[in-house]
């Protein structure tokens, strides 16, 4: 991720919401236009479903950080990602519904038609969203024309990005660099001179925004250039080294005020932090209590199958390093620890496993019981998988990176997991790639990811062969 990965902007922002609230326009008239061309529905019926489809579209196809729509897109969305997230929606609806106790109040014709045709008035819905928008910052007078004075790696991908979509509403004209070879850097835009070149080029030529780069060159040949920029009317844009001490993910941010750079942040503070809790706390819930009828005979089944406890509790770490008990469903046999305490990852064909154990792993029901931890606070539904003390004791000195898992709560399942990274780690590559999705998810966190990894969750664990 560089600094400019998160391409929020007073455009993108607003049209994350606004694409959002016309989608949920579009799933409810559909749903509205199929109550009404089946005779035996009532339009006030519905009224709960279109409720929920309207809040979980929301979460679902709104996202501030993602709208950038490029040039060459034809939909906001393309269709299979609308088909994705729209049966996840109908899948929350129906969930609500079983657990209202309400299914039978509503048509089943209406509902399948339903959730047959919205994929389409969605996509054209997609469609329009996009070519209104892209006219609207197409238009004479939304483009504003803007020179990079010191072209560096992220000045180059700022302007890539201005010409790969309209909606930033940036035109670049060229850069000026004093560097030998920067033709070549910079080969999608002119290179209009020297950095001194740039004072009698904008008095010439009026700009809108000049972006100062603050990497190869000295403060010493900036310095005439944005002192000449106090005599003009064009903005500017100073663009620090999002590589700055090797981390490679620098973002802007202000705090108490004050401009900040950004290295290592937390996604849950104040309201964030709470609304996560909250979605953890109702999901568990509603998962445990249908489910409890399948916790018991598990519980049964592991007792059954070999002498010792029906949990597994082993010491991991939570949110911020501190230890936290995570439980399991027992799937091996009860032995000793080794002498020198190590903690042995279950391998392929492991004897300790037992034969109902390995049915456990293998459709990650031993899992179940950590929705205990997560109404007990100390974990979450989705977010980095824990590791055993040890393991983190080890692998933290040798994948840099590695304990920033930590500043969230781990999770029952995460992005690392529906993306094939389950089960041994038995490489420092296989750990370091786990590390790289954590860390993913962390910095591109919504609740529209956290859906959809569950959703793909409950697909993955039944055909995943790292389970062991």
């Amino acid at each position: 991720m560089n600094f400019y990965s998160d391409k929020r902007n007073h455009n993108t922002a607003w049209l994350g919401l606004v694409v959002g609230a016309v989608y949920v326009l579009a799933i409810i008239l559909t749903l509205e236009v199929c109550v009404a061309f089946y005779q035996f529905a009532d339009f006030s019926t519905f009224n709960f479903v279109a409720a929920v489809a309207g809040i979980m579209g929301f979460i679902g196809f709104s996202d501030v950080r993602r709208y950038t729509i490029d040039n060459a897109a034809i939909m906001v969305h393309s269709f299979g990602t609308i088909v994705r997230v729209w049966a996840s929606i109908f899948f929350v609806v129906v969930l609500a519904l079983y657990m209202t106790k309400t299914a039978a109040d509503f048509s089943r014709v209406v509902m399948i038609v339903w959730l047959l045709v919205t994929p389409f008035t969605l996509a054209l819905t997609s469609l329009l969203c996009r070519w209104s928008v892209l006219r609207m910052y197409r238009a004479k007078g939304q483009q504003r024309t803007a020179i990079f004075v010191g072209f560096s790696e992220d000045a180059q991908r700022l302007s890539d990005a201005f010409q790969a979509s309209s909606i930033f509403g940036m035109k670049p004209l060229g850069f000026f660099d004093n560097r030998q070879g920067s033709e070549r850097v910079g080969a999608e835009l002119p290179r209009l001179g020297r950095l001194i070149d740039a004072i009698d080029w904008i008095e010439k030529n009026p700009v809108d925004v000049v972006f100062v780069g603050l990497v190869h060159a000295r403060s010493s040949d900036i310095a005439p250039v944005v002192d000449a920029l106090h005599d003009s009317v064009a903005s500017v844009y100073f663009v620090p080294d999002s590589t700055l001490f090797g981390l490679g993910h620098m973002q802007y941010a202000e705090v108490a005020g004050t401009p900040v750079l950004v290295a290592y942040e937390t996604p849950f503070i104040g309201l964030t932090r709470l609304l996560k809790r909250f979605v953890d706390v109702i999901l568990s819930v509603l998962i445990l209590i249908p489910l409890s009828p399948l916790l018991l005979a598990i519980a049964v089944g592991v007792k059954l199958s070999s002498p010792g406890p029906v949990l597994f509790r082993q010491l991991r770490y939570g949110v911020g390093g501190q230890k936290i008990v995570v439980s399991k469903f027992r799937s091996m046999r009860s032995e000793p620890l080794a002498a020198d305490g190590e903690v042995l990852q279950a391998t392929q064909g492991d004897s300790r496993v037992t034969p109902f154990g390995r049915f456990l792993r293998k459709t990650s029901l031993d899992e179940l019981p950590q929705f205990f931890n997560v109404l007990q606070g100390g974990m979450s539904i989705v977010g980095p998988r824990p590791h055993a003390v040890q393991h983190n004791e080890l692998y933290r000195k040798q994948v840099k990176g590695y304990m920033l898992r930590h500043m969230v709560k781990p999770g029952i399942t995460g992005w690392a997991q529906i993306n094939g990274l389950r089960g041994e780690t038995d490489t420092l590559d296989k750990m370091q790639r786990r590390i790289e999705f954590d860390l993913y998810y962390i910095r591109h966190w919504s609740l529209g990811l956290d859906l959809k990894i569950i959703l793909r969750t409950a697909l993955v664990v039944f055909k995943d062969r790292h389970a062991y």
